[in-house]
């Protein structure tokens, strides 16, 4: 007996996607990108992964450490996340070892981030590769080209206000 798969229909909730000029879109540039990110992350993760951590914990052990005191509000401005996202991470690093969370000095309301020693090892072990895979691919740029690619970088930050936050880390 012979059955015939049906193709499954198309959602009928799925939002209107607006028209594109596909010929104005880098592909190449786009590809560079996502290859670069891939292979940029992969170090981390690898260290990551050995202690059942992902790269949600490496942003959030991250910015604590390079910013000692940080606030719960000013970490998820930075990640441009929700509280509930950040909730499930900052808890694992903090019964972890890895981040002190406190009240703050003058405000007891204000809940401030700092990472433990073991957390400024973690946050320094996940960043020595990136550091070095960045400076072997700047390697043979002049001082002028490492600014200009600095630069690039700087102008390919910022997130569409119109987008609700994220929802992971």
């Amino acid at each position: 007996m012979s059955r015939s798969v049906a193709a499954k229909p198309v959602r009928k909730d799925q939002q209107p996607m607006p028209p594109v000029d596909e010929s104005r879109i880098d592909f190449d540039t786009i590809e560079l990108f996502f290859f670069a990110y891939r292979d940029f992350v992969s170090d981390p993760d690898a260290i990551l992964a050995r202690i059942g951590m992902g790269r949600a914990h490496h942003r959030v052990v991250y910015f604590v450490s390079r910013q000692p005191g940080l606030m719960v509000s000013d970490l998820l401005e930075t990640l441009q996340i929700t509280k509930q996202s950040l909730s499930r991470v900052l808890k694992h690093l903090i019964e972890a070892g890895y981040i002190r969370q406190m009240a703050g000095a003058k405000d007891r309301r204000e809940r401030r981030l700092y990472p433990t020693l073991a957390g400024r090892e973690l946050a320094l072990a996940l960043s020595e590769p990136q550091s070095t895979r960045i400076a072997n691919a700047m390697e043979d740029l002049t001082p002028g080209n490492r600014e200009a690619v600095k630069e690039f970088l700087k102008k390919m930050r910022g997130r569409d206000e119109n987008l609700p936050p994220a929802d992971d880390v």
